[in-house]
């Protein structure tokens, strides 16, 4: 069906270096990547279509817990990126601070608020630390490190241990831990071609404002042995109580349900075709990054 995808090197995140999506991209792409940071999955997008920046991109998409990131499918469908490949990547959070500082010595822990969230029943037991909102996580490591603050911790993953020299006071100490993101790999639409082991495709599509309209579409996916592992409706802007859905499946050739989909819909679009990444439950966080005691 076309050529693999090819090795990429300049990768843009979501966050500083150090952040669960530089983790990620390190997973997908290997470990002998630049990372490009973006402050916001606006500013990804922007430098992920722009060659002279970067050469691709991981994006988170949905979480086991907190769900869908419904702006960044708005972001992807409106783009002219293509998804190339998924990485699920468990969400361990670890409790970060200057190397000799103990955690009786903490005054505050910084992180973003979603993490702050994950670790809230930890933080029961540590009443007089204040918890303190920022942008990112891993920015949250960076700052101890800039100003050697030994009464602050922040909440991070190993890489953000890693990058900044920081150590890990408690590690896991999110309340729940099964927490998974999954993340898209995205290159740009003329860049790749559909890779031969390709299984999984991501699509949206509207359907007519009818009874049985979504039925039909679904029908198709039935009938030709697809499993269907996601679908997702976001409001249309515009129309009231109209949507758009965005669907993920996976069959032996997806190219050709895709062909048999357009028939039940005049607008479907093909957001990528590639190899799914299989979901495991495992106790291993971040394989491949090794924090010395």
């Amino acid at each position: 069906m076309g050529k693999e995808v090819e090795t990429a090197r300049r990768i843009a995140i979501q966050g500083i270096p150090g952040a669960f999506h530089e983790i990620a991209a390190r997973q997908f792409f290997g470990t002998h990547i630049a990372v490009v940071p973006a402050l916001s999955f606006a500013e990804l997008f922007e430098k992920t279509a722009d060659p002279a920046q970067t050469d691709a991109a991981v994006l988170a998409i949905e979480n086991s817990i907190a769900g869908s990131i419904l702006g960044n499918y708005k972001l992807l469908v409106t783009s002219n990126l293509s998804v190339v490949g998924e990485v699920y990547l468990r969400i361990q959070q670890n409790l970060l601070a200057l190397p000799g500082v103990a955690l009786p010595d903490l005054r505050e822990v910084h992180s973003h608020p979603m993490a702050l969230a994950q670790c809230a029943e930890f933080f029961k037991k540590w009443p007089r630390i204040r918890l303190v909102e920022s942008e990112d996580t891993a920015e949250s490591a960076a700052h101890i490190a800039r100003h050697r603050a030994k009464h602050i911790g922040a909440i991070a993953s190993t890489l953000a241990a890693e990058r900044y020299g920081l150590a890990i006071l408690a590690p896991a100490i999110e309340t729940v831990p099964e927490n998974y993101t999954r993340f898209l790999a995205l290159r740009r639409a003329g860049a790749v071609g559909i890779p031969q082991n390709a299984n999984k495709a991501s699509v949206c599509f509207t359907t007519a404002h009818e009874p049985g309209s979504l039925a039909k579409l679904l029908a198709v996916l039935a009938n030709e042995g697809a499993n269907l592992t996601k679908i997702q409706s976001v409001p249309i802007l515009g129309k009231p109580w109209e949507y758009q859905f965005f669907a993920d499946f996976t069959a032996a050739r997806p190219w050709e349900i895709i062909e048999l989909l357009k028939e039940q819909t005049a607008d479907l679009q093909v957001l990528g075709i590639y190899k799914e990444s299989h979901f495991q439950i495992t106790e291993s966080t971040n394989p491949q990054i090794n924090i010395a005691p």
